[in-house]
């Protein structure tokens, strides 16, 4: 893998003063080219472990991998790679992109109580040569097999399309107005009453549109739709801040964002699916008349309106004469949308996308992504005295975990991928009329075992696992930072600082430990004609184990700076 990228940003602005108004007018231009090739296994020589197996199945340990290296195993590989490479026949992803905007805004200070902005911003996408760039990856000598007389479909019509590699998105203009107020309701700054709403506009990971550079082969088909815009999202926020005569200030937040332009990977090469699976989980599955006639899959980046999140956060803070500072905050957050993307590559973003009957469809289902309960409270001191002064200040957080779906191991709906298929969840009735392979007895005890003991599970006997509904144990966080500053004088100082992060499990190994599911795809599954056949591994009892990362751990860093 090789990657080079350059960043170049040019920003512009000035405020024009008008009496009660402020007028704000800018352009920005950011270009970001990127030199990306990823050639795993695909050059002369092959790559494997030295053991019969592909590299991709990794090695069971550091050593073994060295003593493979040692032994020159991988020597024909590398010269390999070596002469593809400095003969220019890796394929490369040269992708040439930008964002070019312009912004107007005027900040009217109505009175000296309130204060209401307005302004817009435009963005518009920029592809550069980009194109020319894709049509080098055409090239046989540096690619193999793209076709562009392969039919695909159209998911949202089933009519047959064609696509033409070198066709980028259309620079469409995306306009963002916005509005926003502030107000001091008793203009002595004890209440304020604060929102806004508008459009915005960011912008995508650009490996996506590197996808597209990369891959035009038509076994690993992957490119972005012709009418796809960058992300944008419709948001809107309500704040509202009292200060107390005891110096406490309390403050709620609303924030409500409604997807215009949310991102999603669809598989052009299935239409509709028309099958239906044998069995107890009695699914629409994809049958050979529902893919195109090439029989291949065709990964396309596109847009879908579905996703919505609502935020609320409440806290309560203080600060004291002595100068003690703390904070209590509590956060909510529902958040949805139609595909969680958790990967660069389209082909996995499309894999790892949990779905139920046509994979095409955008459901609104939760997001993967935050906390749906969160609790985070800080609080620091510093002491001054002599020529020193310490500073100690501690964070807690204490948060629901994160989202997981139930998913086969296996494509039981022939859709292309083996990871995104929803379980559904038995009866023990009907698992005593599902085939197992091998030990049928054990392994339909085991799995009504499991079943039993997992609490989602369990309230959705006889139903499919819903995408991201399942939510992992509640954990909690404390962290410690001390500095001790030396002062030498005309605002010198020496800082020493120790940072303890999860000191709960320092005091206690039991405490801070986060968990995480077992297995993600409990059940096997593999279809011979549209009958599954399933499989269960015994020695899963439990939904959830303890974690042994560093999430789990403490960790402590000392660190000095000099401040001059």
């Amino acid at each position: 893998n090789v990657l080079d990228q350059d960043v170049y940003q040019i920003s512009d602005k000035f405020s024009i003063y008008a009496g009660a108004h402020t007028i704000t007018v800018g352009t920005s231009l950011e270009v970001f080219l990127f030199n990306n090739s990823f050639n795993l296994g695909a050059y002369d020589g092959g790559l494997n472990d030295g053991m019969g197996g592909t590299f991709s199945g990794g090695y069971p340990s550091v050593a073994t991998f060295l003593d493979s290296l040692n032994a020159g195993t991988l020597d024909a590989a590398v010269t390999g790679a070596q002469t593809t490479f400095n003969n220019d026949t890796w394929a490369l992803a040269e992708t040439n992109l930008g964002q070019f905007a312009v912004y107007f805004q005027d900040e009217w200070a109505v009175n000296e109580d309130l204060t209401i902005s307005a302004g817009v911003r435009i963005d518009v996408p920029l592809y550069f040569n980009t194109s020319e760039k894709i049509q080098e990856n055409i090239d046989p000598d540096r690619n193999c097999c793209y076709f562009d007389f392969i039919e695909y479909f159209d998911p949202a019509t089933g009519d047959s399309i064609f696509f033409d590699h070198t066709v980028l998105p259309q620079q469409t203009p995306l306009i963002s107005p916005r509005l926003g107020f502030n107000y001091d309701v008793k203009g002595d700054q004890s209440i304020q009453l604060r929102g806004g709403t508008g459009l915005f506009t960011g912008r995508l990971p650009f490996v996506w549109i590197g996808n597209q550079v990369a891959n035009p082969n038509f076994f690993f088909y992957s490119i972005t739709s012709p009418d796809f815009k960058y992300p944008q999202v419709w948001r809107t926020n309500l704040g509202y801040d009292q200060k107390l005569n005891s110096g406490i200030i309390l403050s709620a937040d609303l924030i409500y964002t409604k997807d215009l332009n949310g991102m999603m990977v669809r598989n052009y090469g299935l239409n509709k699916p028309t099958g239906t699976l044998a069995g107890v989980d009695d699914r629409e599955i994809y049958t050979a008349a529902d893919r195109n006639s090439f029989g291949n899959n065709a990964y396309v980046f596109t847009n879908t309106n579905v996703g919505s999140s609502f935020n609320m956060t409440l806290q309560a803070q203080k600060t004291w004469e002595n100068g003690l500072y703390a904070s209590l905050a509590y956060n909510f957050l529902d958040a949805k949308d139609a595909s969680s993307i958790e990967a660069e590559i389209s082909g996995d973003a499309y894999d790892r996308n949990p779905a139920l009957g046509n994979v095409n469809t955008a459901v609104l289902a939760p997001s993967l992504y935050g906390n749906r309960h969160r609790i985070v409270g800080s609080a620091y001191k510093r002491f001054e005295y002599a020529s020193m002064a310490t500073t100690i200040g501690v964070f807690l957080e204490y948060a629901q975990g994160g989202r997981f779906s139930y998913t086969y191991s296996g494509d039981i709906n022939n859709d292309g991928s083996g990871l995104n298929d929803l379980i559904y969840i038995p009866t023990n009735t009907e698992i005593d009329a599902m085939n197992f392979s091998g030990d049928q007895t054990a392994q339909r005890d085991a799995l009504k075992v499991f079943l039993t003991q997992d609490d989602y599970a369990s309230s959705r006997r006889g139903q499919y696992a819903e995408k991201y509904d399942i939510l992992s144990p509640w954990y909690s966080n404390m962290d410690l930072r001390i500095a001790q500053d030396l002062i030498l004088g005309n605002e010198n100082v020496v800082q020493f600082t120790y940072t303890m992060q999860n000191v709960g499990n320092f005091i206690n190994s039991n405490w801070g430990v986060r968990q995480f599911p077992i297995n993600t795809q409990p059940i096997g599954v593999n279809v011979v004609g549209g009958v599954p056949t399933y499989t269960f591994d015994t020695s899963l009892t439990e939904t959830f184990a303890y974690d042994f990362s560093l999430l789990s751990r403490w960790q402590a860093q000392v660190g000095v700076r000099y401040i001059f």
